[in-house]
């Protein structure tokens, strides 16, 4: 294992310990939402593998229980979107975080979340650190959701949110 592998590997870790303790005690019985973040972060160790043919089988794997997990959980969170540590997913189902997103620390989704795309194309949105979302909030497009800021249930986010303001409505607007 290369240098650049171990580092990446205790990273996945601390990010891992990050999201645990955002969590109630033995959150396996009690939050389903932790399978698929243990799942997610579980699919970076396996990019964090050495080519050949183990990365391959273990490739093959990680899609299968992938597509499991999102049925039944409802949370679609693959292993390309870029998660740091400390996510935390109240009152799964109805997620969908696009391939390309980037979800800072310490964020918060809730039921029915979207991240995605406005049109047939790959830009996506990006949550800074400590960003929460209310149910059913959906962030489309090439928008940043800043620092600290927060998103009310059934909003519509279009356009950029700046640090510790918060947005509501469809489409959202920031409030004073």
């Amino acid at each position: 294992m290369s240098q650049q592998q171990a580092d990446i590997k205790k990273e996945i870790k601390q990010d891992w310990q990050s999201d645990l303790a955002r969590y109630p005690s033995r959150p396996w019985l009690k939050e389903v939402s932790i399978i698929a973040i243990a799942w997610y972060r579980h699919g970076l160790h396996v990019d964090n593998m050495s080519e050949g043919i183990w990365k391959k089988i273990s490739l093959k794997i990680y899609w299968f229980i992938f597509h499991i997990i999102e049925i039944l959980t409802g949370i679609s969170l693959p292993k390309t979107v870029k998660v740091g540590g400390g996510l935390r997913i109240h009152h799964f189902g109805n997620i969908f975080i696009h391939k390309n997103a980037v979800i800072g620390k310490n964020c918060t989704l809730r039921q029915g979340v979207t991240l995605g795309n406005r049109y047939n194309d790959e830009v996506a949105p990006v949550l800074c650190d400590n960003v929460e979302l209310g149910a059913y909030a959906q962030v489309l497009g090439e928008v940043t959701l800043g620092d600290s800021c927060k998103i009310g249930a059934m909003s519509v986010v279009l356009m950029d949110v700046p640090d510790k303001k918060t947005a509501c409505g469809n489409p959202a607007r920031i409030l004073k």
